[in-house]
């Protein structure tokens, strides 16, 4: 079992950053690949990032590549995005992920644990 609990969402500008946290509990989590998505009102959840279990391999939505940087500290048990050049487009409610195992997926499917989620809002 892993529990998550996202934090560090909120209001910000266009053009500025903002960096959401993921804290972990649970003894496998340094085993577990992590992700984060994301859903806007009356849209489907939709992959942002993802990191591998060990943080060596990452993946990134197209919407958002070369502006999200998806990191992990396992020691800590914590995910991070930093999210840097907002548009009003990212506004949504950010989710953390945990897969079943070492699979670095894209899809909601294969993430069998979910936070809460945290509102990020993005002004033009």
């Amino acid at each position: 079992q892993v529990q998550l609990v996202e934090s560090g969402g909120g209001l910000g500008q266009a053009g500025g950053s903002l960096r959401l946290s993921c804290a972990a509990s649970g003894r496998t989590f340094s085993r577990n690949a992590m992700g984060w998505f994301r859903q806007a009102p009356g849209k489907e959840r939709e992959f942002v990032a993802a990191i591998s279990s060990s943080g060596d391999i990452t993946y990134y939505s197209y919407s958002v590549k070369d502006r999200f940087t998806v990191s992990r500290d396992n020691a800590k048990n914590t995910v991070l995005l930093q999210m840097n050049s907002l548009e009003p487009d990212d506004t949504a409610v950010y989710y953390c992920a945990a897969a079943v195992g070492i699979v670095v997926g894209r899809t909601t499917n294969e993430y069998a644990y979910w936070g809460q989620g945290t509102q990020v809002t993005v002004s033009s």
